[in-house]
């Protein structure tokens, strides 16, 4: 598979767990049929989630639901070493080792109840990582069919750069938002749509819903002032902002409401006016763009 089959809403797994709603393997069954149902297909994981422990939770409740593994894609990341009590590691670092990479999809593949990753993501950049070595990594992985694509995640265009200089890279997830959306100004999305690499893009509705400031509150009356012509609700316009963008978005969706997540399927049908577009960028900087 080298073609972009990933649902345009991924669903984030990183609350599903110990990290935030500890569902059990019951309600993570339903949650798995939620998103199907509403053609959220891709679910994206990391190796840390829960302290190690969500993606086996995760595949405990997939082998569980009777879902055909062709009707769904998983990604998971690695590279993170955390301060745990099932880890044996004094310091939180990275590792980008051949041995440690192969090893730790294996693990994920082991934990997910899968036989093969339908994409690869590098956690986090490391200032030790060597392209040739991560290169080699994930050429005996294509070849074992244990991934079927290899990605980056938080990556700047420079360490895109340093890595695909070995080897190809399908997409990048990175923090992008209404309220952090530096990528499109640092040279992140330019260098995604020139290059064809897919951006995934986490914490997607920012910090709208989290925190009372100044700029939020502009938000939200900006906002408010869309959501009849739009007939939307504020998350959805939020996230109708980030799909209008050239660089084709997909947005990881970490709610475990079903009601929300059928939302945000829905604000991929809202096409946003070019000047609606910037009044909501507008009253995200509190001035008019230079």
């Amino acid at each position: 598979m080298t073609n972009n089959n990933f649902s345009r809403i991924i669903a984030g797994t990183m609350t599903w767990g110990k990290w935030g709603k500890q569902l059990s393997k019951k309600e993570m069954v339903t949650l798995i049929a939620d998103c199907l149902e509403n053609n959220i297909t891709t679910f994206d994981h990391a190796d840390i989630y829960g302290a190690y422990t969500t993606e086996n939770e995760f595949g405990n409740a997939y082998a569980d639901s009777g879902i055909s593994r062709e009707k769904i894609q998983l990604i998971s990341k690695c590279g993170i070493q955390y301060l745990t009590e099932n880890r044996n590691n004094n310091v939180k670092h990275y590792n980008y080792s051949k041995e440690y990479i192969i090893w730790s999809v294996e693990t994920s593949l082991k934990h997910l109840k899968t036989e093969y990753l339908d994409l690869l993501l590098l956690h986090r950049p490391s200032p030790l990582m060597q392209p040739e070595i991560i290169a080699e990594a994930v050429s005996k992985l294509k070849r074992q069919g244990k991934i079927k694509n290899f990605g980056v995640s938080n990556f700047i265009p420079s360490q895109v750069d340093l890595i695909s200089k070995d080897t190809s890279i399908l997409a990048n997830q990175i923090q992008f938002s209404l309220t952090h959306h530096d990528a499109m100004h640092d040279g992140t999305l330019d260098q995604m749509m020139l290059k064809n690499i897919i951006p995934m893009a986490w914490s997607p509705l920012g910090i709208v819903f989290k925190e009372d400031t100044e700029q939020t509150r502009r938000i939200h009356k900006q906002l408010g002032k869309l959501m009849d012509k739009y007939n939307a609700t504020e998350d959805q316009l939020l996230l109708a902002w980030l799909l209008k963008h050239p660089a084709k978005i997909h947005p990881v969706v970490g709610s475990t409401n079903k009601e929300r997540l059928k939302n945000a399927v829905k604000a991929t049908e809202i096409d946003l006016e070019l000047e609606d577009w910037f009044l909501i960028l507008v009253a995200c900087q509190g001035h008019k763009v230079p």
